[in-house]
């Protein structure tokens, strides 16, 4: 069996939200200077009753999450703002107590939760790696070793001697991280800072993850990034409202995050206006409505149509992708594939399947055409707006920027 990393027991942390006061203070006040003054004649000697009034509601942050993560693992914690996420990393990493429950947590702990976490502003860059090391528990010849390799990696060698308050957002979250994945922690949680530095860094920082799980530390990974949390977990946690809805296989937990995050606020939400298409949905492997993916995700377009489709004999359905430009990306037509339909062979409408998803991250719009011969019947312009999260396309966990354009399947063959 394997040695539990981190463990977390019917763990719950609640707020108080509101308005909670013992008492009216400043009407006390008001009531000894105007009509208690003993200076004043004929003051009055009565005593005001002070009121404690109680306007507070309970708001749980966290709720009975029960999960342990094995050594050497590295688990995504995924989930909409507001879903306890980064509750869960401060009650873990020590900053904040829970209100239920409890955690054990088997080796030293090194958190990044937000920029600058754990810096003195006032401090240099090479006081402030000291300062964390020695947190860390760690003496100052084991800092003084990896601190030239802590530097070369943050890539701010050349502000290194001066106060961190100087420091752009960026240069603190490349430290910062710099630090927490350098010194040696047997677990490494790190929250959704790492959107703050460039892509080239984000790449090098998933990079080092990968190789602190793979010197069997552990790692706890907050982000919005469905791709980077695909590339580097194996697990994933699924946090809703507080409550943990689901642990697994990573890719399993993100297709019901997403399929979650899409659906549809009323049963009519796909319908469509219009004599001759009837709905319009965007479906996945599941059957879930969606309208946010990820890059190389399956995908299945359901278009329905009104009985009017029966009156038509050369049917082809054009269905096409743009960016926020209004260049089309790529276009669909059954023309192309099986050639023009029949609306007399519709019994409700028609399918396409899109097997991986070839678009990069970004906002994307669909149009649809629908086309008797060189007629067109009905168009439906830019009718669908999809947020694409960056995935895996290729399987190799390396992510081509969204300036690459679309990702194609391709084949490299090397004649030695």
């Amino acid at each position: 069996m394997s040695e539990a990393s981190i463990r977390v027991e019917n763990l719950g942390k609640k707020y108080r939200i509101g308005r909670y006061t013992a008492g009216d203070l400043r009407n006390a006040f008001d009531y000894f200077i105007k009509k208690a003054n003993p200076f004043q004649k004929n003051h009055e000697h009565i005593i005001p009753t002070i009121t404690t009034e109680h306007v507070v509601n309970e708001f749980w942050a966290l709720n009975d999450i029960n999960f342990k993560v094995n050594k050497g693992e590295a688990v995504g914690i995924i989930g909409r703002n507001g879903a306890g996420k980064s509750t869960l990393l401060k009650i873990l990493s020590r900053i904040t107590e829970p209100t239920t429950g409890y955690f054990t947590l088997n080796g030293r702990v090194s958190s990044l939760l937000e920029v600058g976490t754990g810096f003195h502003m006032e401090l240099t860059g090479r006081e402030n790696v000291y300062l964390n090391g020695t947190i860390l528990g760690m003496k100052r010849g084991e800092i003084k070793k990896k601190f030239d390799e802590i530097v070369a990696f943050s890539g701010v060698e050349q502000f290194i001697d001066t106060p961190v308050k100087h420091y752009s957002s960026g240069m603190k979250v490349r430290l910062a991280f710099s630090v927490a994945a350098h010194l040696e922690p047997e677990i490494l949680v790190i929250d959704e800072v790492l959107a703050v530095g460039d892509s080239e860094f984000q790449k090098k920082c998933l990079g080092k993850m990968e190789d602190v799980t793979g010197q069997g530390r552990t790692v706890l990974f907050v982000s919005h990034n469905m791709g980077a949390v695909q590339n580097l977990c194996e697990s994933s946690i699924y946090l809703d409202k507080g409550e943990l809805r689901s642990y697994g296989e990573t890719s399993s937990i993100i297709n019901m995050y997403l399929a979650q995050s899409n659906l549809h606020s009323d049963e009519d939400s796909n319908f469509v206006s219009n004599q001759f298409y009837k709905t319009i949905a965007i479906i996945d492997k599941n059957g879930n409505n969606i309208k946010e993916l990820f890059s190389g995700q399956f995908l299945q377009i359901r278009i329905d149509y009104s009985p009017d489709i029966i009156y038509h004999e050369n049917l082809n359905q054009i269905i096409q992708f743009r960016n926020n430009k209004g260049d089309i990306l790529f276009t669909l037509n059954n023309f192309h594939t099986i050639g023009a339909f029949s609306g007399k062979t519709i019994k409700t409408g028609v399918f396409c399947d899109i097997p991986k998803l070839p678009l990069n991250e970004g906002l994307y719009y669909m149009s649809f055409i629908l086309r008797d011969g060189t007629k067109d019947l009905a168009s439906l312009d830019d009718y669908i707006k999809i947020k694409v999260n960056k995935g895996d396309y290729f399987g190799t966990g390396k992510i081509p920027r969204p300036t690459y354009g679309m990702l194609v399947d391709h084949v490299w063959h090397i004649n030695y």
